[in-house]
């Protein structure tokens, strides 16, 4: 990891620039907007040079990472860096969401046709809503749920109802909630890496997920917050199998359990949850109280759901109906089985890319039995064992077909796991400035929407 930036780096980062370019010129060129339905493949937005009241903020947080971020990673305190990681992850999307404004930056984002909001008033009687969700699901039931509705669990929804009915309703206080939820999930992905693999990787690992292009989609959509609470099991769970701490175990089986009925397709973290396991094996070895815990924390939303009168089984085979009913049926999967992986270079960077390839020479070594894995080798390994599960989770999404399109909103909860791969970079700045130049740019010319 003290190697000079060598040239298999830059071509992966190359590589993956050329995968992006190919989806951007096939899918205008090869494909119609009646193929694959998005009006800027491979995302979902349209082509809108646009500067806005949040692009001074945007720039200045971005130097500020860019010039000091790893220099202050290095050195500040680790309860100040977390707030600090926590701070500047929310200066960073608050100010990229700003460049579209107020209203259609923040405000107006979850309060669409398609959205969550747009529903609120129809949960007057929550436990009879919850027994009635599965009836409005597919396209030509009465009154259907619009798409976001219908293709995730009711806890989607009913967070904001919640919201609504402790008298903070609307688009501005939904997206305020959904940017300052999802800019913790940085902080749980820190203090995962710390507590399997180090603070050395923890510490490197901070400026890339701060200034994580992902922030672009972070606000405002539900699914950073999805992010945040899978990211949160995530870290509860490294606490429980690191501290042997039943009652963080129990902690990180509630959010697992409710992270399921967030997002149907978020039940993929169990592979990252069973990495995790792995790593703290040892741990589980001398408490297996741990996996009780577990799974009696796991069990609580899911039998409340059920008690209300929501069958989660049932909901996932009429989705998978609805979802072939739209524009999934249509979507070709030729394209978006690697479409979708150039929108997740595009949430996760080039240094991410390139983190990956070194995670992946890292394995491959220990594999081979090169070097002895011992000290901060051995810190390096359980990291890209990590960052692979993550990655794992994510091509089976993208093989199972329940995901043509928009994955760089969707996949948002894996992608933050792959950019701690950028613990391996040495010569930061470069690769930071590469990231957040993607971000500027992107946000600047297109206008993303969902």
């Amino acid at each position: 990891m003290t190697r000079p930036r060598s040239s298999p780096d830059l071509y992966a980062a190359a590589a993956a620039a050329l995968l992006v370019t190919a989806a951007v010129l096939v899918g205008r060129y090869v494909y119609t907007y009646d193929d694959l339905i998005v009006g800027w493949p491979p995302l979902l937005g349209r082509w809108d040079p646009h500067l806005g009241p949040g692009t001074p903020a945007a720039v200045l947080v971005a130097a500020g990472v860019v010039a000091y971020g790893p220099a202050v990673a290095a050195r500040l305190p680790w309860r100040a860096l977390l707030p600090a990681a926590w701070g500047t992850a929310l200066a960073w999307t608050w100010s990229l969401a700003l460049i579209d404004g107020w209203d259609r930056g923040i405000a107006g984002r979850l309060t669409t046709s398609q959205e969550y909001l747009s529903v609120v008033d129809r949960w007057h009687d929550v436990p009879a809503t919850l027994r009635d969700f599965n009836g409005h699901i597919l396209l030509h039931s009465p009154d259907n749920w619009p798409a976001h509705v219908a293709g995730h669990p009711p806890g989607a929804t009913l967070t904001y109802v919640l919201l609504d009915r402790i008298g903070l309703g609307g688009g501005g206080w939904a997206g305020a909630l959904t940017i300052t939820v999802g800019a913790t999930a940085c902080v749980a992905v820190l203090v995962t890496v710390r507590a399997l693999t180090g603070e050395r990787l923890a510490r490197r690992a901070a400026p890339f997920l701060a200034l994580a292009p992902a922030a672009v989609w972070m606000g405002t959509s539900a699914d950073g917050y999805f992010a945040a609470v899978a990211a949160w099991a995530v870290a509860l769970l490294a606490l429980a199998v690191t501290r042997r701490s039943p009652g963080w175990a129990a902690g990180s089986g509630l959010l697992f359990g409710l992270t399921c009925y967030l997002s149907y397709g978020l039940t993929l973290f169990a592979v990252i949850a069973a990495a995790v396991l792995v790593l703290g094996r040892r741990g589980v070895r001398e408490r297996p109280v741990l996996l009780a815990a577990l799974l009696a924390g796991a069990a609580v939303v899911p039998v409340a759901f059920t008690a209300a009168g929501f069958d989660w089984w049932e909901a996932y085979r009429l989705l998978v109906t609805r979802y072939y009913e739209g524009a999934a049926g249509v979507r070709p999967y030729a394209y978006w089985v690697w479409a979708n992986l150039a929108c997740t270079v595009l949430i996760t960077g080039l240094a991410t890319v390139a983190g990956l390839r070194r995670a992946g020479s890292v394995l491959v070594r220990r594999r081979a039995g090169g070097e002895r894995a011992d000290g901060a080798r051995a810190g390096e390994v359980r990291l890209a064992f990590l960052v692979a599960a993550g990655l794992l989770a994510l091509l089976a999404a993208d093989l199972s077909g329940m995901s043509k399109a928009e994955t760089e909103r969707i996949w948002l909860p894996f992608a933050l796991w792959l950019l701690a791969a950028c613990a391996f970079l040495n010569r930061p700045r470069g690769w930071l400035t590469a990231q957040a130049v993607l971000a500027l740019l992107v946000n600047h010319l297109v206008a993303t929407g969902w």
